[in-house]
This record gives C-alpha cells, sequence and structure tokens, in this order.
C-alpha cells in the first residue's frame, strides 16, 4: 500500500497562526500553550510534517508541481527560463532573454515567514521538552535539513540573505538587519547539514520521510552548486564545497549502485518510467519520492499532457544537444547524423533514446478501424518506425495499457493521428514540433478537469548524485578520470542505449558547436573545455525537464549562450508551415521568411533573437516593499 509522507495529517491536536507585517518573523499565537504542545517526539514529527510540502514548492524549481501546477507553473519553468524548453504560445518567449522580468515588489522568494518560521518555532521548544537527548538531536537535525534546503533557495536567488534562526518578533534587531555575506550563510548550510548528517539517528518517522541519505543528497547538490558557483563567478572557496559534494557523493553512489531498468520494451524505459511509475517504493536509485493514492491525494500530470492545455515544448537547438546512440554530437563528422535540412523522421534516427522518452517521437497513420480498433499503419515503413521502437499503442482506450505507446491519444481516447501536430489550440499540438510528454504514460485514467493520476514522482535519485561527482570530480581536478566516467556517465548511457564516453576520444574537434561561457565583461565567451561540454551535455538531458536549467546555466555563467538566439522548430515544408500558421526561418536574414517568402522548406519561425540576457539576471531582485521596510537592505546589483 502507498504511503502519503505529505500533507493533511497536520496538526490536527496543534494549530499555530502568524502573519508577516513589516519584520521577518512574529512569535506565534497558539491555541493550546506551548507547554503542552511541544511535550513528546509525535507532538514534533505532527508540527514538522507541514515541512514536507517544501517539495511541492515550485519557489524551488526542482520541486514536484502541485494541484493545477503541471505543466504550466510547474517543474518543467526551470527548463523554460533556461531556454532549453518554451511554452507553445506566440507570446512565450524567455522574459530573461527579452529584458522583461520586470521590477518585483514583493514575493520573488523572498521567504523567511513560512518554512523558516515553523522549524525556528520548532527549535526554541526542544530544550524545554521531555525527549531524550537523542530525540531532541534528531528533530534538530530534520529541522537544520529543512532549514538548510530552504536556504539553500534564498542564497542561489538572492547571494547575500538575512540568516534567522530563532523565532523573532518586532523587537528582535535581526527583523530590520542587514543581508548576511553569502560566505558566512554558506558555511552556515554546509555546517548545518553535517551536523544533522551525524546527529538525525536512527529514528521511525514513516516510509519515504528525511533520513541520513536525504541529507547527504542535500550536501552533494549543494556543494557542487556552491562550488561551481563560486569558481565562475570569482568567490573564493569553491574547492571546499566541491569537496563536500564528493564525499557525500561516495556513500550515496556505494549504498545505491544500481539504476532502475523500467518495466516496457521502449529503450531508456527506465529512465522515462521514473516520472511514470505508479510506486517508486523499493525502485532502484530512489531516495526520496512523492507519492499518490487514489481517492486521497491524486494529480494530474498524465492528464494535462494529453490536452490542448500543455503548453510545454523544445525548440531545435535542445534537440541538436542530443547525441546519436554512437556517443558522438550530431556536428562530429563520423556521428551518422542523418537530420541536416530533413524532416523530424531523419532528426530522430539513431538518436539518444532520452529523447524518445521526452519529446513524442514523428509518426503517422490512418484514422479508422483497421489494424486496430481506432488506427491502422499507413503503408510507408517511415511511418511506423518509431511506433515500433516505442510500442504499439493496441487499445486507444481510457484507461489504457502500458507506458509511452503510438500512437498518441487524447485524455478521452480520441486518436492523434500524426506527430509532429502542428499549430496551437487542439489536444497534443505545438509550434515547434517538439511535444513534451515526460509524465505521459497510457496505463493511468485521465478525466476531463479533474485529478484522477497516480504516478509517483521522484524527489531525491541516485542519477543526479552520478551527474554531480562527474561534475564536481572535473572542476575539483581540472580533468576527470575514465574510471570516474565508468562509475557515472556511462551507468547513464548504458541504461539509455547510448555508447560509453571515451575520455581519451573527446579534443577540441569533438563537438564543433560546443558551448561557451561568459566571464564577467566578456561579450565574445569562452569556450568549454570539451570534456567538461559533454559532462554538462549528460546533466542537461538526464535532467531534461526536471528545473535544473535555470539554476545551471546561471553558475556555470552560461546563460547568453543558451538564451540570446532565434529560436526554431522543427524542419518543415512551407506549406505545411503556413497551413498551421507558422513561418519559416530565413538564416540569411536571421528572421521569419514570412507567409510569402523565398524559402521552400526549412527550420519553423518561434521567436526573434531577444535582446539579450543582462549581468543583473544572474541575482534575483530583493522585493522593493522589504527595501522600503527595512533600510538596511542593500539591493543586488543592476536592480
Amino acid at each position: 500500500m502507498k504511503k502519503i509522507f505529505i500533507n493533511m495529517m497536520i496538526l490536527s491536536s496543534i494549530a499555530f497562526t502568524g502573519c508577516n507585517d513589516s519584520f521577518l518573523d512574529k512569535t506565534p499565537v497558539t491555541e493550546l500553550t506551548e507547554e503542552t504542545a511541544f511535550n513528546s517526539y509525535d507532538n514534533f514529527k505532527a508540527f514538522m510534517w507541514p515541512c514536507y510540502e517544501m517539495f511541492t514548492n515550485t519557489t524551488i524549481r526542482t520541486s514536484i508541481a502541485s494541484g493545477s501546477a503541471w505543466g504550466a507553473n510547474g517543474h518543467y519553468l526551470g527548463d523554460v527560463d533556461a531556454g532549453y524548453l518554451q511554452k507553445n504560445n506566440v507570446a512565450g518567449y524567455n522574459e530573461f532573454a527579452n529584458q522583461v522580468k520586470g521590477s518585483t515588489a514583493s514575493g520573488n522568494g523572498w521567504d523567511f515567514s513560512s518554512f523558516i518560521r515553523r522549524i525556528n518555532i520548532m527549535w526554541s521548544h526542544l530544550d524545554s521538552s521531555q525527549m531524550t537527548q537523542a530525540e531532541k538531536d534528531h528533530w534538530r537535525a530534520v529541522g537544520n535539513f529543512f532549514h538548510s534546503f530552504w536556504y539553500m533557495e534564498l542564497i542561489d536567488r538572492f547571494g547575500d540573505v538575512p540568516w534567522v534562526d530563532t523565532v523573532l518578533d518586532e523587537n528582535s534587531p535581526e527583523a530590520y538587519g542587514p543581508r548576511i555575506s553569502r560566505d558566512i550563510v554558506a558555511k552556515n548550510v554546509m555546517t548545518n547539514l553535517k551536523w544533522a548528517y551525524e546527529h538525525i539517528g536512527d529514528f521511525n518517522d514513516g516510509e519515504n520521510t528525511i533520513n541520513k541519505d536525504c541529507i547527504l543528497f542535500a550536501i552533494s547538490r549543494f556543494g557542487l552548486r556552491e562550488g561551481t558557483w563560486r569558481k565562475y563567478h570569482g568567490l573564493e572557496g569553491g574547492d571546499d564545497y566541491l569537496k563536500e559534494c564528493i564525499a557525500a557523493n561516495a556513500i550515496l553512489m556505494k549504498a545505491y549502485p544500481t539504476l532502475y531498468k523500467g518495466t516496457d520494451k521502449s529503450p531508456a524505459s527506465g529512465y522515462g518510467e521514473m516520472w511514470t511509475t505508479e510506486d517508486l517504493k523499493g525502485i532502484p536509485g530512489i531516495i526520496l519520492y512523492k507519492s499518490y493514492v487514489a481517492n486521497i491525494n491524486p494529480h494530474g500530470a498524465c492528464y494535462v499532457e494529453h490536452t490542448s492545455s500543455h503548453p510545454i515544448e523544445m525548440n531545435q537547438f535542445t534537440v541538436d544537444l542530443y547525441l546519436m546512440k554512437n556517443g558522438k554530437p550530431i556536428a562530429n563528422s563520423a556521428s551518422g547524423y542523418e537530420g541536416k535540412d530533413k524532416d523530424m523522421y531523419h532528426i530522430f534516427r539513431k538518436r539518444d533514446p532520452r529523447l524518445y522518452q521526452t519529446v513524442i517521437p514523428p509518426y503517422k497513420v490512418s484514422a479508422g478501424s483497421g489494424d486496430y480498433p481506432t488506427w491502422s499503419f499507413t503503408g510507408e515503413s517511415a511511418d511506423r518506425e518509431y511506433i515500433d521502437v516505442m510500442g504499439i499503442n493496441e487499445t486507444c482506450s481510457n484507461p489504457g495499457v502500458g507506458m509511452k505507446r503510438l500512437p498518441g491519444q487524447n485524455w478521452t481516447a480520441a486518436l492523434v493521428p500524426e506527430i509532429p501536430r502542428l499549430g496551437t489550440g487542439a489536444f497534443v499540438m505545438c509550434r515547434s514540433g517538439y511535444y513534451v510528454w515526460k509524465n505521459w504514460d497510457s496505463w493511468e485514467t485521465n478525466f476531463n478537469n479533474g485529478n484522477l493520476n497516480t504516478a509517483d514522482k521522484p524527489i531525491f535519485k541516485i542519477e543526479e548524485i552520478l551527474l554531480n561527482e562527474a561534475e564536481a570530480q572535473y572542476e575539483l581536478n581540472g580533468r576527470i578520470e575514465q574510471t570516474t566516467v565508468e562509475a557515472t556517465i556511462n551507468k547513464l548511457r548504458e541504461r539509455a542505449g547510448v555508447d560509453k564516453m571515451v575520455v581519451a576520444d573527446i579534443d577540441d574537434s569533438f563537438d564543433p558547436n560546443r558551448g561557451k561561457y561568459y566571464p564577467k565583461d566578456n561579450e565574445n565567451g569562452v569556450l568549454v573545455d570539451p570534456v567538461l561540454w559533454e559532462i554538462r551535455r549528460e546533466r542537461i538531458v538526464e535532467l531534461m525537464g526536471e528545473g535544473f536549467g535555470f539554476y545551471d546555466i546561471r553558475r556555470w555563467r552560461m546563460a547568453p549562450w543558451f538564451l540570446n538566439r532565434v529560436t526554431v522548430g522543427t524542419w518543415v515544408k512551407k506549406e505545411v508551415a503556413n497551413a498551421a500558421g507558422l513561418t519559416l526561418y530565413n538564416p540569411a536574414t536571421g528572421e521569419s521568411d514570412g507567409v510569402n517568402g523565398s524559402l521552400a522548406e526549412g527550420n519553423i519561425f518561434l521567436f526573434p533573437k531577444p535582446k539579450g540576457w543582462l549581468e543583473k539576471y544572474y541575482l534575483y531582485q530583493v522585493p522593493t516593499t522589504e527595501i522600503v521596510l527595512n533600510d538596511k537592505l542593500e539591493q543586488n546589483p543592476g536592480w
């Protein structure tokens, strides 16, 4: 029986209220006296349950979406802002690349009054409780984890931030104090996580709750993020964080040696089924996950992706990042790439199968009863190539059978006769041709405007740790050993069915199109080392659609390379584009070729070249209201 580790049992016997005015936090008003509300272990456990909502709070871009946030406002958006993905409407251009990210009066992730407040209240009652010292240490450690996990976001967004680890009231000087140096705050976060690891103990808070492995996971993520930020943004001390990352990785990689291989016969099924498996309990590599149960807390992730409401698509630039199955970039002379100036059938041929698990592959069928109850093959071998690769949708029913099967259908089981399905408005259509279907499967029941889906979603999984290890080792040592690649990247490639990465084979010509990073005041950029670029490519592909993009392109200082370009879609003939209300991109002018242009075929024109990324976007704006209320707060540069 699946367990729920979030929500609804919150404080049935304890209720706290409070508000946030012109100060960071207030002492809460209690319906029960604090002397009786914080006595036993179970009291503290009940009070801390709401902190698990951090994993569905999409202020943290890698958090799992909740409620109506799937798709349009969920965990895809970190990759939308990074330029990996985009929304499929005409107004879906990138707000950072186009310099339309406006001033923020409140919010923007500047929040010390929800999770931080709750944790501080809990800490303030530990010493007076009737628990043993080991139990007190456990709950201080759990508090340290959540406090640190939220502060990881605050640091990433704002750099210097106030440090709040006590309950504040109107008279607390910290409530009107300045921002504290990033150096101090980051060290506090790492110190607290390491203390938590040593003191959390072996207590049973229920299945799928915070434990030592979760704390190590946070150390790894924060160590890599802070270490590389410091390296590429000119701050000292980055190596110390990279070393902490590597130390945590070693323990977790030993504890989770196996990757999930999936159940379907489609290639890279273990990769895709991390997001479409009903119960992630016991699945190899899963460290923490969000559990969903019918009639209790179902979601609508699968349903949304079967409708016209799903706005997320990929662009050609990101599709081009995916390797060939032989492990070569498409621009490599030995890649065997067939897609240059050709349609989606050729673009997808012999590619890294993780692309097929992320974007619906091309196909075409004839509607009406024939080979199957609602459709038949066209007789053209190319039209069924990827149907055979992914598996045949024999029933076109709701619910159906299996995972990602073709041909597709909408939530009512109405047939999607072909992909690409260009345009907007109707179900399973997009402008670029590359429709993202990460949460799509056939076995879940879908219902119009209703949440019936129960596939669990991963929060912490070993795949991220393998990627962290490869990147941290390179950044710390300036190189990576083949043995490390075998233990990390090549494990991921083996599951996906992609040939191994061989460090000795990677030179300056391995990918002529590799990316650039942009040191401050360097508008031309610097080519990323070819081996490091392959490590980063693996991260982008493996974590696509999981919200990591905007964190990564900022800590790498690569935002201009990803964002300052014309956005185009797949290659089509002019009449196909025009029939969908679209036009072609003219590389000679850098603009749309127009309805009456000279091109007979080409890439779909989506968005023009933007104004360009601004240096100030590497850090978020401190909300203006906060600065008005506290004259000791300083604004981030450029805002």
